[in-house]
């Protein structure tokens, strides 16, 4: 059982009668068509997410099929919510993994609907702000139940199917109690009416009152009447009042430097950083901004992800002091500073983008520049799988790069967005191309059309006919994996028409022929092989006339499967026996299994079925390597194929089951 929750608050007071309500309701439920909704309603800074954790951890025991959780900010880019992606998490939550993942969101959406068919699920969605975002993550079993945070009140929910509960501001003798848990001081006991004067400046917030006590914390030696002064005299000059006001007043209290890093957070590209990624963008240094992230967090200025594991250690600042931040560094910001933070960091994710590529895909063809380390701002730490003999950890390495990939892609869509408003073309070419080995393992990400038209933007901008070429091959297939060759075949005309303004050096003969084989996988996804095979074929002879063995191996490959669409099986079984000899003497472990593979059908179809059963076998076991479920269901459905054929129905029967409960595993039976 697969439970999202984060450790109990350490202070939580009153709300006793929204959690007997949300008791109430779940005990009450019937298990209808549709699952049960408890919406959590106020302004920010009541608790509302803390409440929700709550209470499912109080009904955690009644959902045996696992409670999850979702916060929708994480998902949008400027205000707009990527949905599809929201249900990624929660596939990714139900065990269904990233290359099952339904490419479209209808399809999404289905497979969802599947794998949540008649389980007793607890989903808690957080930072919801309207009722039509919560409607596709609604589990399809009436036995689920679904708690939602939000602003505001959701009116728009389905009648009957959602409990409604608006959370007030905690009164003065609630609000007090909390106070004290926080602070534990005994001034509180001595001074009761400016403990009281305290807790009314809070406004009942919870938030505003966790913040104020650590405030009377770090002064524990002034007596209540200096304190409540100096913060009066604060809050009564700039005429701000509540939670805000506190806020103020924690960050006048924040050293420079850990002001400094407040003011800039708002400019960070991604929702949530690390220290490494803050660290670039404050230009402090390691250890200055390790000291300043500190001081924010114990201030309460900082929030600490910890709910989903992959996320451990990574930060954010929630929504309103998000804002409050912006507003501070508007009105106390130096004059260059956003701007030249901007940039550091953007140059800071190129280079780890660009690192973690390598890493994980190996030498390829790139077009752009290569950047160095960003002064006094540390890499993150991945290791070169390259600098090692031994071939477990090169695939460990390599494989944390890729992890790398895929939990910064939203950061990394972000920062291409970023450098093409800015007019930072180089920095949004380099982007795209460590986008593209991300996109190669997980093509249904719905961003990367857009982000790598930006970057063909970018590339036609800047009049460079290397980038413009390249830029133009990775959008053409995005766009035909979205089901739109069309669209797709216009970008590589314009990739053939910029071949012209190319030289004659390596990378130049690497860009013609791979723009060939673009323009030949296009054909072959239009059904049009013999165009397929004749473009492989120009592409193979353009790397052997250079000498680049991985290319012309490749396109050996791509050849041997366009004659066997063919039909011309004695042909394929000859190209793909060659380029399965080049895949394994150049230890290219993935096309390894995907020659074989291709091999082995052929091989099967001119009835040397024991030729192709090793080579099954090896893809088999790669693709489990790999953990690749949908390699291995279509490797696994061979085999029963090639069981049957020899009259092997028991051993058939085990791949079929196998394959199915794979399937079923990833939501697509």
């Amino acid at each position: 059982m697969r439970v999202e929750l984060p450790p109990e608050p350490m202070h939580f007071v009153n709300r006793e009668e929204e959690k007997e309500r949300a008791f109430r309701a779940v005990e009450e439920w019937q298990g209808r068509s549709r699952p049960l909704v408890l919406s959590l309603s106020g302004p920010g800074g009541l608790g509302k997410t803390e409440l929700a954790y709550l209470i499912a951890r109080k009904l955690s025991d009644r959902f045996p099929d696992g409670v999850l959780s979702v916060d929708l900010d994480d998902f949008r880019v400027g205000g707009e919510l990527d949905p599809a992606e929201a249900l990624a998490q929660l596939l990714d939550s139900l065990d269904v993994e990233p290359d099952a993942l339904a490419r479209q969101f209808k399809a999404r959406c289905r497979q969802y609907w599947n794998k949540t068919f008649d389980r007793r699920l607890l989903i808690v969605v957080d930072n919801v702000r309207y009722a039509s975002e919560v409607v596709p993550l609604l589990p399809s079993s009436g036995d689920s139940v679904v708690i939602v945070a939000s602003h505001g009140p959701l009116y728009d929910l389905a009648d009957g199917a959602a409990v409604d509960l608006v959370l007030p501001p905690l009164e003065d003798p609630a609000a007090m109690e909390l106070l004290e848990l926080i602070v534990r001081d005994r001034r509180l006991a001595t001074d009761p009416e400016a403990a009281r004067t305290v807790v009314r400046l809070c406004d009942g917030l919870p938030a505003a009152l966790h913040v104020a006590g650590r405030w009377l914390r770090a002064h524990p030696l002034r007596p209540l009447p200096r304190l409540l002064e100096e913060l009066r005299a604060e809050l009564d000059s700039k005429g701000i009042s509540g939670v805000e006001d506190i806020w103020d007043t924690t960050y006048r209290n924040l050293s420079p430097s850990a002001a400094l890093l407040y003011r800039l957070l708002p400019l960070h590209p991604g929702t949530t950083f690390t220290r490494e990624s803050a660290t670039a963008l404050s230009g402090l240094g390691p250890e200055t901004c390790q000291d300043a992230l500190e001081e924010l967090a114990a201030a309460g200025l900082l929030e600490l992800r910890v709910v989903r594991p992959e996320e451990e250690g990574r930060m954010r600042l929630p929504g309103p002091l998000h804002a409050h931040a912006r507003r501070r560094a508007r009105e106390h910001g130096a004059g260059g500073e956003a701007a030249e933070a901007q940039v550091r960091v953007l140059r800071w994710f190129v280079r780890q983008a660009q690192l973690a590529d390598r890493f994980a895909a190996g030498p390829r063809l790139t077009v752009a520049d290569v950047y160095g380390p960003v002064p006094g701002a540390p890499d993150v730490p991945l290791e070169d799988p390259a600098r090692t003999e031994d071939r477990a950890a090169r695939t460990e390495r390599s494989e944390d790069a890729v992890c790398w990939l895929r939990t910064e892609r939203h950061t990394l869509f972000a920062c291409v967005r970023l450098a093409h408003a800015r007019g930072l073309d180089a920095e949004a070419v380099a982007l795209c191309e460590p986008v593209w080995t991300y996109a190669m393992d997980h093509p249904h990400q719905a961003d990367v059309s857009e982000v790598f038209r930006l970057g063909a933007n970018s590339a036609a901008r800047s009049g460079n006919a290397a980038w413009l070429v390249r830029m133009r091959c990775q959008l053409a297939r995005s766009l035909w994996e979205s089901g739109r060759p069309d669209d797709a075949g216009r970008e590589l005309d314009s990739a053939f028409a910029a071949l012209g303004l190319l030289g004659h050096g390596e990378t130049d003969s690497k860009l013609r022929a791979s723009t060939m084989e673009f323009r030949g996988t296009l054909s072959s996804v239009r059904g049009d092989w013999t165009a397929a095979a004749a473009d492989f074929a120009r592409s193979r002879e353009v790397h052997l006339s250079i000498r680049n063995h991985y290319g012309a191996m490749l396109q050996t490959y791509r050849m041997g499967e366009a004659h066997a669409a063919l039909g011309d099986l004695d042909a394929a079984a000859r190209l793909l026996s060659e380029a399965y000899t080049g895949a394994t003497e150049q230890s290219r472990a993935r096309l390894i299994a995907r020659t074989g593979f291709a091999l082995g059908g052929v091989l099967l179809r001119l009835g040397r079925a024991e030729e192709a059963r090793p080579l099954y076998e090896q893809a088999l076991d790669g693709a489990r390597r790999r953990r690749s479920g949908s390699e291995q269901v279509r490797v696994l459905d061979a085999l029963a194929e090639l069981a049957d054929g020899e009259g092997r129905t028991g051993e058939a029967a085990g791949y079929r089951t196998e394959a199915e409960t794979i399937r079923r595993h990833n939501g697509l039976d």
